[in-house]
């Protein structure tokens, strides 16, 4: 098999399908993305390791500059974790950018966690990393991941994260409980989103109030 060859192939295809068709751009880069990245990592068994570096100075001139050692790389990282077939499912309703956060983690789990979030809320890649970032897979309670893993019966309440985090907008040294009312209700919006996805239609009330 010629692996390059087919790589070649797929992402020309994906170069075409971008320029002409308005619809489904997105979901067909993650798709190709991730083929090639099943190649690469097929490639690699037989050619060795440098098999990504040698196939990006190609790629570069015949296809796109940005087909890069980076680029290659990243496409047989997000392979590699969206194999898995906890998650394999979730891979085509996500962008490549949320990909790209999602790759970062080492825990199945909390991948899954944070892509169903992402498809559910549609959050963009900016929001994804932000709440990776406050560790919100890791403040939620034992019992709701439990529950999450096996796929049972979640209520509003299970996603209150512990703790909950608040913005010091003000950076005051000591939070009483005059102080935390402040900073709550002068950031109403960032309280609730932190409170949870389930809380969104009091978030939607306050805004048109």
């Amino acid at each position: 098999m010629n692996y390059y060859d087919e790589i070649k192939h797929k992402l020309i295809n994906n170069e075409i399908y971008m320029k002409v068709k308005d619809y489904s751009k997105e979901r067909n880069r993650v798709k190709t993305y991730f083929e090639v990245g099943k190649i690469l990592s097929e490639a690699g068994k037989h050619y060795g390791k440098d098999v990504i570096g040698e196939y990006s100075d190609k790629l570069m001139i015949d296809v796109n500059k940005k087909y890069n050692r980076r680029t290659l790389f990243r496409m047989k990282q997000v392979y590699n974790t969206f194999n898995n077939e906890k998650v394999s499912a979730l891979l085509t309703q996500l962008s490549w950018s949320h990909c790209l956060e999602l790759v970062t983690l080492k825990d199945i789990n909390q991948i899954t966690y944070y892509a169903k979030v992402v498809i559910q809320t549609r959050i963009n890649y900016r929001q994804l990393h932000d709440k990776i970032k406050s560790n919100e897979y890791e403040r939620i309670d034992d019992k709701t991941k439990d529950k999450l893993i096996k796929k049972e019966k979640i209520f509003v309440t299970d996603f209150i994260k512990n703790p909950i985090s608040i913005r010091n907008n003000y950076n005051y040294r000591e939070i009483t409980e005059k102080v935390l009312k402040r900073l709550i209700l002068e950031d109403m919006d960032s309280f609730l989103t932190e409170l949870g996805d389930g809380f969104l239609i009091l978030k939607m009330s306050i805004k048109l109030n």
